[in-house]
């Protein structure tokens, strides 16, 4: 390898195309659009999906059902998961679930849910409880502890109706 050789060639602010300067610039006349046709024209610009004429991929693929952008990502675990993960007496919150690796990834509400058994004694807090597993955390001697969070479209509407 020679030093100087390293950087030979490559240069660090690259100049822009200079189009329609004359034949002696190699991007003369047509400027790289070629001859004729619909790229050559001014004001041409084409759909991302354009496949020359043929349907589309995006139209090709059938759409099914709906996705809801403003529904609420919902991070569930089980309370057989909590028996398996935390030890008698401890506290169980959403930092110490991410650390346990039980609440993955982004999400907007945590619920815990009543699949499996429970025997210890543990202060859990969460956003949202299914019935069964509010049993058992409490006839365990547990405790269920509601974190405030996100509130979906239709709880505001409730809210709203209530309060007026």
């Amino acid at each position: 390898m020679i030093l100087n050789d390293i950087h030979r060639g490559i240069k660090k602010n690259r100049k822009r195309k200079r189009l329609g300067r004359g034949p002696g610039s190699g991007h003369g006349k047509t400027s790289g659009r070629g001859h004729k046709g619909q790229g050559s024209r001014a004001g041409n610009s084409r759909l991302v999906t354009f496949q020359g004429g043929a349907m589309p991929l995006v139209r090709r693929v059938p759409k099914r059902g709906f996705n809801n952008r403003w529904s609420l990502r919902v991070a569930v675990v089980n309370v057989g998961d909590l028996e398996g993960s935390f030890e008698a007496g401890e506290e169980v919150t959403l930092e110490a679930l991410a650390a346990r690796n039980l609440a993955r990834g982004r999400f907007d509400v945590f619920k815990v849910l009543g699949a499996g058994e429970l025997t210890k004694k543990l202060k859990v807090s969460a956003h949202r409880f299914s019935k069964t597993a509010q049993e058992k955390i409490e006839k365990a001697g547990g405790e269920v502890v509601i974190v405030p969070g996100k509130t979906s479209v239709e709880e505001k509407k409730k809210q709203q109706s209530q309060s007026s």
